[in-house]
């Protein structure tokens, strides 16, 4: 099944033009005079996300490596160091698994895997324990956009080709202190996401929002999209927003649900920006006894995807293609060892996905079939 084909059985919706980092639905559609179900299938062709200067994306798949490139890089001896945000979720699992498969088969050995917490203070410490082993290239996912700059940009100054997944940090140069940044359309996740609450709740409810309380350029992005998608909609009401910070993501998103039921006795919706979060937010539904209630998230994770699959209460989310960025991080690393000139910034384009496509999604996502437990939940 293309992709084409695969956007077209979840029935979503359709976008028109972009506006700066706003973006613009038919007014048909977003006025309500539409079905929310009659589009969004743009979105596999249309990538809305920006940098955070404001810099639009050119898509994955202009990044290739030809063979005698291949056969360049194999003979270089590289080495690599993945020096992550968070390795607490199926998306780290993928991306870590997709740049070790690339890497290896690039001929460039993997020699550090680093685990932030999602902790600047001990992602500055990972960069400089791993500087000591001297790496050919660090790919890295920077969790604060400031406090990490300093020890990304030493990595550079020691002629590290450095590659970032979402978003580079603060001051450093494309081309100069790093090679390129590889990116999901968070916006046009965060678009599908509000898009997908809105049909879930058949155009009309009070919603609430948890958003991610950190400057982190990417969940920023998602927050800003659902806001400015559900303001189309003048019947879906957001009645109360709340910030996590975790490190504990699944049981803050908890409490801050279980506050929002109790305080919005009239809430059909809760949006979270992750997967992890949202599995917080479907222990507060179960908790109340919302069976009711309707959940729409970011990112395809395993608990998540169970819950979709058996008719839970998660209706929809923005997928991610997480394997397919980890190849390309790898790709664009090669392009640092020779010497060649690489796009500043690429992004893939947002996935939809609801139950009817979820099986689909998740070998798209991961490239390998669904789980078992995901399998067996299909009802």
């Amino acid at each position: 099944m293309n992709r084409r084909e695969l956007l077209g059985r979840t029935a979503l919706l359709g976008l028109g033009a972009t506006l700066g980092s706003k973006v613009a639905l038919d007014p048909r559609i977003a006025r309500g005079a539409g079905d929310p179900a009659a589009a969004l299938a743009q979105l596999a062709s249309t990538i809305l996300v920006k940098d955070v200067n404001g810099m639009a994306a050119a898509p994955i798949s202009v990044v290739k490596l030809g063979d005698d490139e291949l056969a360049k890089i194999k003979g270089m001896n590289a080495t690599a160091a993945i020096v992550m945000h968070y390795g607490g979720n199926d998306w780290s699992r993928a991306q870590i698994q997709a740049l070790q498969t690339q890497l290896a088969g690039m001929g460039v050995k993997v020699i550090a895997v680093t685990d932030a917490g999602f902790k600047a203070e001990k992602q500055v410490s990972d960069i400089e324990t791993v500087l000591t082993q001297k790496p050919s290239i660090i790919i890295g996912v920077p969790v604060d956009p400031a406090a990490t700059a300093r020890a990304f940009k030493a990595a550079a100054d020691q002629g590290v080709k450095v590659v970032f997944a979402n978003f580079a940090p603060s001051g450093l140069v494309a081309g100069k202190d790093y090679v390129s940044v590889v990116s999901a359309d968070e916006y046009g996740n965060g678009v599908a996401a509000a898009l997908l609450l809105v049909q879930a709740l058949g155009g009309k409810g009070e919603v609430g929002l948890i958003y991610h309380a950190a400057d982190f350029h990417v969940t920023r992005q998602r927050y800003e999209a659902v806001k400015a998608t559900l303001k189309d909609y003048p019947d879906v009401k957001v009645v109360a927003e709340q910030g996590i910070g975790g490190p504990d993501f699944p049981g803050d998103a908890e409490k801050a649900a279980s506050a929002m039921l109790t305080s919005h006795r009239r809430i059909k919706g809760i949006w979270a920006v992750w997967d992890v979060p949202a599995e917080g937010v479907i222990s507060a539904a179960r908790t109340a006894g919302r069976d009711d209630l309707v959940i729409t998230t970011i990112d395809l994770g395993e608990n998540v995807a169970i819950d979709m699959a058996s008719g839970g209460f998660v209706k929809g989310l923005g997928a991610q293609r997480v394997y397919d960025q980890g190849v390309t991080e790898a790709l664009l690393a090669g392009y640092g060892l020779l010497g060649k000139e690489a796009p500043p910034y690429v992004a893939s384009p947002a996935l939809p996905t609801t139950k009817q496509n979820l099986l689909e999604a998740w070998q798209t996502v991961y490239h390998a079939p669904p789980t078992a437990k995901i399998t067996k939940s299909m009802t």
